[in-house]
């Protein structure tokens, strides 16, 4: 790989590094403020739901494509699970700082269940977001080995965590 190459990858991954601060700084600081903006908010859990619905079926779909050696529509799929994962990130912060907390109102093994999938899937979104924009990093910088060799290992952490985001929803709508 050039030179210039790797200086625009380290470059990048400044940037997705930028990014996952930010992001983990908004995640901590929602549960401690909240801000009342006059408007019913309330319908971006729904919509968080259906972003994480579409970011899995995009990841699925590009999964589907590069095993088939289609790359073209791959490159495609990972701009919407990307794309749609801005989508959901600009929502779940609008909403966490708009909207009281639901708490889960289930018992038994359901709440274990809930619990376990909840704190699963916060841990691995957490821990994965500066992955997931290392390895887009690699592919689109052309640096197709390491790339590889990364999505071995990010995309199941991320099509969990985007999976599990809409089971989270449907487990809180008795609770609303």
């Amino acid at each position: 790989m050039e030179e210039s190459q790797q200086k625009r990858i380290r470059q990048r991954n400044r940037i997705a590094w930028v990014i996952t601060v930010i992001v983990w700084l908004l995640v901590g600081m929602m549960r401690r403020y909240k801000f009342h903006v006059g408007v019913d908010l309330s319908f971006l859990a729904g919509l968080n739901a259906l972003f994480n619905t579409g970011v899995t079926i995009a990841l699925l779909t590009a999964y589907y494509f590069i095993r088939h050696g289609n790359v073209q529509a791959h490159r495609k799929s990972i701009y919407m699970a990307m794309v749609l994962s801005a989508g959901f990130l600009l929502s779940y912060v609008g909403y966490h700082f708009t909207q009281e907390e639901v708490v889960y109102c289930g018992e038994g093994l359901m709440r274990s269940l809930y619990y376990f999938i909840l704190f699963s899937h916060i841990l691995l979104a957490g821990l994965s977001l500066p992955f997931i924009l290392m390895t887009f990093i690699r592919g689109y910088s052309g640096d197709y080995t390491t790339h590889r060799k990364m999505a071995r290992w990010v995309f199941p952490v991320w099509l969990y965590v985007a999976a599990t985001g809409p089971l989270v929803y449907f487990f809180l709508l008795p609770c609303r």
